[in-house]
């Protein structure tokens, strides 16, 4: 319960994070034709804050006694994606297209396995595995068919962040919900 009262407190965060991933999912439609090094740095903003954004809620997992290091994980992975596009904004397609992949994988693992922990303490975890879910099969479809095409890779990028942060933006909503009714 120390958990659940923990993220409703912090509602905000997913909503946050459901913002930022809808923002980048429009500039993802609306400018089909930016250069991969456009792409290159608005996936590097996006996955530095919800990198930070999930090492801010380790920090609430850590005081609430729970395990903490797989969010530090996956939040320093983020920040460190993030880093390295931003280092390096020329690397080729395929190895940005991967490096999205992979941590999407992750990312989506992670956000499942938070889900299935949660399932008895709230209802709704449905949409933080479903988001997951979405996390994962974008990583897979791009590590099977990385060269599909810049613009095709641009829409499902844009997609996949589109409904994960729909899923984000339910969850933080059903936990702002929560949020009066649980003990402090």
């Amino acid at each position: 319960m120390l958990v659940l009262a923990h993220l409703a407190r912090n509602w905000w965060l997913f909503v946050l994070e459901g913002v930022s991933a809808l923002l980048f999912a429009v500039l993802a439609f609306t400018r089909p034709g930016l250069t991969l090094e456009a792409l290159v740095i608005l996936f590097a903003i996006w996955a530095i804050l919800d990198g930070v954004l999930v090492l801010i809620a380790s920090v609430g997992a850590a005081e609430a006694h729970e395990p903490w290091w797989p969010l530090v994980f996956v939040g320093l992975l983020g920040v460190a994606a993030g880093l390295v596009a931003f280092r390096w904004p020329g690397i080729t397609a395929l190895a940005l297209l991967l490096l999205i992949a992979y941590w999407s994988i992750f990312r989506g693992i992670i956000a499942i396995v938070a889900a299935v922990r949660l399932r008895h303490e709230v209802r709704g975890e449905l949409w933080l595995i479903l988001g997951g879910l979405a996390s994962v099969v974008f990583g897979a479809l791009v590590v099977i068919s990385p060269g599909s095409g810049a613009l095709a890779v641009i829409w499902l990028i844009g997609f996949y962040a589109a409904l994960f942060g729909v899923t984000l933006l339910m969850l933080g909503f059903r936990l702002k919900g929560l949020a009066g009714r649980l003990p402090a």
